[in-house]
């Protein structure tokens, strides 16, 4: 996952940077290069690669909760009634 985000993020650099320095560019051009061919890309596939990685923790935290917690906290602990003394 790393890869694929590191070399995009290279090959968007650098397409922004040539942007930025052509007597043809502007710096607007390269912002704009940078954000709708890298941030909001990187972003998408990040998340989407991301996926098994969160499934995973998210088993290992329930599985954690399974070992003889209450499903609601302390909370589910107290009386139901308050006892007079």
């Amino acid at each position: 996952m790393n890869l694929v985000v590191l070399g995009w993020a290279y090959v968007v650099l650098m397409m922004a940077a040539a942007e930025a320095m052509s007597p043809q560019g502007s710096w607007l051009g390269a912002l704009v290069t940078l954000l709708l061919y890298g941030v909001l890309p990187l972003s998408i596939v990040g998340y989407i690669l991301a996926t098994p990685a969160r499934k995973r923790a998210r088993a290992l935290r329930e599985q954690a909760d399974a070992g003889g917690h209450a499903p609601g906290g302390p909370a589910e602990k107290l009386p139901a009634e308050r006892i007079e003394p």
